[in-house]
């Protein structure tokens, strides 16, 4: 069984397709280990809560400086024993040591069809805006695995999304989320936990 720990920032909607994933078996051989996130009032802790599933938060603002957090947050991922790190979500720069101990077991979905609108600052909203300041006709999302650069990770799936007429960053937010990072990030974890083998 691959046991997974979901990294996320904010609401959880990522998180959700995968909660959902593995309850109705979309996302099979799979057990969520545990969900961690920065941000003490994110909405994701509560759906994780809502589950039964281990859910903790460590902030960045409760430690002196970058390495010790780096520290904790490495301690505690180690402590749920993933094969598996998925970023749902997740907006904090992943310490270098972590990337090292856990090379092509962490994975991360990006709201664009990357090497389109991604890297440094290409995050949430950003990037539909950006995508509708280029009038781009489509769009989309990337799951991709991380290494030490931003959103330069090898691709593992994408899908594309149509941009349309009258669309505001919000609404061509959502319709992404909708038809492309609620199917490929369980369609990716689900094609992992096929090929993983204890």
């Amino acid at each position: 069984m691959l046991n997974i720990v979901v990294c996320v920032s904010g609401g959880g909607t990522n998180l959700q397709a995968i909660i959902d994933g593995v309850k109705n078996r979309t996302i099979q051989n799979t057990k969520i280990a545990g969900v961690i996130s920065n941000n003490v009032s994110a909405y994701a802790l509560k759906r994780a809560e809502a589950e039964g599933i281990p859910a903790l938060c460590v902030s960045p603002g409760k430690f002196e400086n970058r390495d010790e957090f780096n520290d904790a947050f490495l301690s505690e991922i180690d402590k749920l024993n993933p094969d598996l790190i998925v970023l749902a979500g997740f907006l904090v720069i992943i310490p270098q040591k972590m990337i090292e101990k856990y090379r092509d077991r962490i994975i991360n979905i990006h709201p664009s069809l990357i090497p389109s609108f991604c890297g440094t600052g290409f995050y949430g909203l950003k990037v539909h805006e950006e995508a509708l300041k280029r009038g781009v006709k489509i769009t989309g999302a990337t799951v991709h695995y991380v290494d030490e650069g931003t959103d330069t990770g090898r691709i593992i799936l994408q899908k594309a999304v149509e941009v349309l007429e009258g669309d505001t960053p919000q609404i061509l937010q959502r319709r992404v989320m909708e038809q492309a990072e609620w199917i490929i990030l369980p369609q990716a974890i689900n094609e992992i936990a096929a090929g993983y083998r204890e």
